[in-house]
């Protein structure tokens, strides 16, 4: 049965057809509206805010697609929990307003705003615009542009606002188009409007996340405005987190059958697996949901749990994407079937594992939960939505266990392994899911060998690839897919 079909005998989903509580009054700000952010932070907070006290306004991305979507629905969506068991149907209703990323003025109004606390981020690890030292890449044309835009702005005397404050809408600005950017502009509205402190929490899947966050954030208020910079570094809070929960890409079957099994025909439901996880680490000086109630944890030192994350669930991930693929693999739960690529993945996690050595990660039953949640076949995580920007991944879940490996007296083979895997796949890749796309195709133009293997592992760390040993390493573990 189709989703239109289906839709004929349903309701559509909002807040007049559905009996969903009040609705919250925008405190948190969200940037990267997209399915991981509706399974995991908009889930927390719904779950803990009982007095809806703790609406989101959320911001799309790079697409509006997903703000037009939800915005008819007046924010409500259904998650649908898949566990190998069956599914189970929850309406989250803490998202109170969805918007275009590209409406930077209500971006700003809402950040300037005295009852905004948080500003939380999912917007990838390419989002953040770093170059492969960690800082700000001021070298990318998008960093480039935004920069000359958010100078031009601030020169003309309109602060970091098109036209200024209280200007009418007009279609012909321009508007910054990266997260870094916009961030800066809304932060400069707050600093104008004297609303004080607040917290910016990343949940995007890269080591020292806050720190990441910060760096791109305060870098490019320094390029534009120092004293801005410096107001940011002193007012704003980045926290650190570790955010956990498989949520494989909607399809319209899982579209039908919600509205089968609840009788709402929801344009944009969100499939998660059972299991969550939400460990963070900072300062909330605006304050914050209870979200320990919904089982988030709050340490001082958050960094081994980030990469307990990013090397065993996402470095796996990442190995099973291209190997899986090269294989013929299309999900995860298909590559983990087959033992050359399960093999694979124990070898990495055997690698990662002996620098996982703090109190309190246990490790083993952490590694033995991963298979159990790899294997769930009704959870369709796809291996190419899981491909995307790996020149961005592979840079915080490969490079840190290869060097690890090697400071140790050890080879790394594993970690050089899922380089390999991911500079055998790009060629196959077309076009290439990559925000260094353009950069990574120019590298595959001419005959394979050795210089294409370093040219591609410069791009992820130039010091590895400033040694003849590891890029003989890698070129020797390529092809060996079969």
């Amino acid at each position: 049965m189709s989703a239109q079909e289906t839709a004929v005998d349903t309701l559509p989903l909002n807040r007049t057809t559905y009996p969903a509580a009040d609705v919250a009054p925008v405190r948190i700000v969200h940037i990267g509206l997209g399915a991981f952010h509706r399974a995991h932070q908009a889930w927390y907070t719904d779950k803990v805010d009982a007095d809806r006290q703790w609406g989101i306004a959320a911001f799309t991305g790079r697409s509006a697609a997903a703000a037009e979507s939800l915005s008819g629905q007046e924010g409500l969506y259904t998650l649908v929990t898949r566990s190998p068991d069956g599914d189970d149907f929850s309406v989250v209703s803490s998202i109170v307003a969805a918007n275009d990323g590209a409406d930077l003025l209500q971006l700003q109004e809402l950040v300037a705003a005295p009852t905004t606390a948080i500003i939380t981020l999912t917007v990838t690890e390419a989002g953040y615009m770093l170059d492969a030292n960690g800082g700000l890449d001021t070298s990318d044309a998008t960093i480039a542009d935004d920069i000359a835009l958010l100078r031009s702005w601030s020169a003309a005397g309109h602060g970091l606002s098109p036209g200024g404050a209280g200007a009418p809408v007009s279609s012909t600005w321009a508007v910054p188009s990266s997260m870094p950017a916009r961030v800066v502009a809304g932060l400069d509205a707050r600093h104008r409007a004297g609303a004080g402190p607040l917290a910016v929490v990343s949940c995007d899947n890269l080591a020292a996340n806050g720190a990441a966050a910060e760096r791109s954030i305060v870098g490019l208020a320094a390029e534009v405005d120092p004293d801005l910079a410096a107001w940011i570094a002193s007012e704003v809070s980045f926290v650190g987190t570790s955010i956990d929960r498989i949520t494989p890409k909607t399809t319209d079957d899982d579209v039908a059958a919600v509205a089968e099994a609840t009788g709402y025909a929801d344009r944009s439901p969100v499939v998660a697996e059972p299991f969550h996880s939400w460990v963070l680490s900072g300062n909330f000086p605006a304050g914050r949901p209870a979200w320990e109630e919904a089982g988030a944890v709050f340490v001082e030192d958050i960094e081994a749990f980030e990469r307990r994350k990013l090397w065993l669930l996402n470095g796996a991930h990442s190995l099973l994407a291209y190997a899986g693929q090269l294989r013929g693999h299309a999900t995860v739960a298909e590559a983990l079937a087959d033992p050359a690529c399960a093999d694979r993945v124990e070898d990495f996690w055997d690698e990662a594992q002996a620098h996982l050595t703090e109190p309190g990660l246990d490790v083993d039953d952490y590694r033995e939960a991963l298979r159990q949640r790899f294997s769930n076949t009704r959870i369709a995580h796809h291996l190419a939505q899981i491909g995307t920007d790996g020149s961005a991944k592979l840079r915080m879940r490969a490079i840190p266990v290869l060097r690890a490996e090697r400071s140790s007296g050890r080879s790394g083979a594993a970690a050089a392994a899922m380089i390999a895997a991911w500079i055998d796949f790009l060629p196959t890749a077309v076009p290439i899911r990559d925000a260094a796309a353009e950069k990574l195709a120019s590298f595959l133009v001419g005959p394979d060998g050795p210089e294409r293997t370093r040219a591609l592992l410069e791009v992820l760390d130039p010091e590895s690839a400033a040694e003849p040993a590891i890029v003989e390493l890698v070129h020797g573990l390529r092809g060996d897919w079969a």
